[in-house]
């Protein structure tokens, strides 16, 4: 079976994972903003990238633009962006292109 069988025939749990991860990517940038504000313990910038890398891309881009966290960090408003791209142009070429 192929990567892109894989894809296929575990869309919906693909679908669960991502959604998931892109929930808990909104929610911990909502509560890093509020450990921000009240100058208390935050969240590692590294920790943010690797979620990101994982899946938690949109809903991590997303907290940034609503709460307007991070969004002067380079590292964010290019890295966040760019992962997420790079993300949906790998699954595209897998489904369809079979890479």
């Amino acid at each position: 079976m192929d990567i892109q069988e894989i894809i296929i025939n575990y869309g919906i749990g693909f679908y669960f994972y991502l959604t998931l991860l892109s929930t808990v990517g909104f929610i911990i940038m909502a509560w890093d903003k509020k450990q921000a504000e009240n100058r208390q313990r935050r969240i590692p910038e590294n920790q943010f990238m690797l979620l990101a890398f994982l899946g938690g891309s949109g809903g991590i881009a997303f907290g940034m633009l609503i709460f307007k966290h991070k969004t002067s960090k380079k590292k964010f408003y290019m890295g966040i962006p760019g992962i997420y791209v790079l993300q949906w142009a790998f699954l595209f070429a897998v489904l369809f292109y079979g890479l």
